[in-house]
């Protein structure tokens, strides 16, 4: 039941997410070409993320296909591993330093603005990248495939022994505190604070300000949805002594993101708007061509 539940979330995951961050990854990649803002590095970081996070969905995809065993090649199992858990822990950062951005251009108008460089977004990126790598490179010091039978299939970072649990879990707790719980208070406070900010400026439209209310509220939903459960059970799991067996479908929570952050990326952007509501004009203008064809052509059959 639990492999069929995750395979229906990775195609989900996987059906939405890679159309919508290729969009936004053409539209960032020409917006930085030409003129580039902090928040336009930090997004385009965060599409690169996902999209990292999205090519090799398709190996979980195989893996919740085998009943949670892992056949294919054992040297993909800690690439796969590394590189899922690293870009779900690099979004956090990354969304984090957007709710940063977002603040300080509010609180500081002026002030921030003089120093407002894309360079300090593209160095804070590199850190969010680096700081992410190095902790999840646990994934490359523990033991990752476990023989089942003295033969395959096997299972992929999964099965532990009570030796092996004393390292993992406090790791795990470690990036509860640093990479979860840090990053959520500090947007949370953020967040909070520029929607009192806004709510108390007159010359904002009600329109500009719902658009900023929307991302203040998407991001903390994106935060508490989809990484609370995966990381609560890292508490859990480190206060009972064991891998929690939910721990799987909490991380489902998390394979989410990758579909969720372009809503984050239409409230954040003019240029993603623009992109998309040039791409809806286009569909449309296509499909009152169509249909005009087709009259055309029952008249013509007709005569």
């Amino acid at each position: 039941m639990l492999h069929s539940l995750l395979l229906v979330g990775y195609i989900i995951t996987f059906v939405l997410g890679v159309p919508s961050n290729i969009l936004a990854l053409c539209t960032f990649c020409r917006k930085v070409s030409r003129k580039a803002t902090p928040i336009d590095v930090l997004l385009l970081n965060l599409t690169v993320s996902d999209l990292i996070f999205l090519t090799f969905l398709p190996f979980k995809m195989k893996e919740a296909m085998n009943n949670m065993t892992w056949s294919m090649p054992f040297w993909l199992c800690p690439v796969t591993g590394f590189i899922f858990y690293a870009m779900i822990y690099n979004s956090t950062l990354l969304l984090t330093a957007v709710a940063v951005e977002r603040y300080l251009g509010v609180t500081y108008p002026l002030r921030y603005s003089l120093c407002r460089r894309p360079r300090h977004a593209v160095v804070a990126s590199a850190i969010f990248w680096l700081v992410t790598l190095i902790n999840l490179s646990i994934v490359y010091i523990m033991p990752t495939v476990k023989i089942q039978n003295g033969s395959i299939p096997a299972s992929c970072y999964l099965d532990f022994s009570p030796e092996e649990l004393k390292i993992v879990l406090p790791v795990r707790l470690e990036l509860f505190l640093v990479l979860f719980c840090v990053p959520f208070f500090i947007c949370a406070f953020c967040y909070i604070n520029f929607i009192l900010i806004l709510s108390r400026l007159p010359n904002i439209s009600r329109r500009r300000r719902l658009r900023a209310i929307g991302l203040a509220l998407g991001t903390l939903l994106v935060f508490s949805v989809c990484f609370g459960p995966y990381n609560v059970s890292h508490v859990v799991g480190f206060a009972r002594k064991e891998s929690e067996e939910w721990r799987q479908a909490a991380l489902l929570c998390s394979t989410f993101n990758a579909c969720l952050d372009p809503i984050i990326f239409y409230f954040s952007s003019p240029a993603v708007r623009g992109m998309l509501k040039k791409c809806f004009q286009s569909i449309m203008a296509k499909i009152h061509i169509i249909r005009c064809q087709k009259p055309a052509k029952d008249l013509n059959n007709a005569v």
